[in-house]
């Protein structure tokens, strides 16, 4: 389950506002704020078009309180980064884990003597 940069944004950013309420409801709108407040500047579209495509990854899930919409993550950033080092693993190493280990370990050592 591959995920461009700015998706990777978004669910950081989610991850990130829900360690503060894990129960918080998580509109667009806190989305942009919260991206904003860190630099990020991004249309109000583009985060709902990226949102919606985390939706059909069933990254997200989308509900709606009353009128408005809100998203919740399918998944903690621990569960995240475990679903993509096995596809990394799959994609690179043929679902190898100790191949892609030796890689991580000899890239590793050349990049520290770099």
């Amino acid at each position: 389950m591959a995920c461009g940069f700015l998706e990777m944004e978004i669910l950081n950013t989610f991850w990130n506002l829900m360690s503060e309420n894990e129960d918080r409801d998580i509109s667009i709108q806190d989305i942009v704020d919260e991206l904003a407040s860190n630099g990020v500047e991004r249309a109000y579209t583009t985060i709902k078009t990226v949102m919606d495509r985390l939706v059909s990854k069933s990254i997200l899930v989308r509900y709606k309180t009353g009128k408005k919409f809100f998203y919740r993550v399918t998944m903690d950033k621990r569960e995240m980064a475990l679903d993509m080092m096995k596809e990394f693993t799959d994609n690179f190493f043929d679902g190898d884990i100790s191949k892609m280990v030796r890689f991580v370990e000899k890239e590793t050592v050349e990049f520290l003597v770099k």
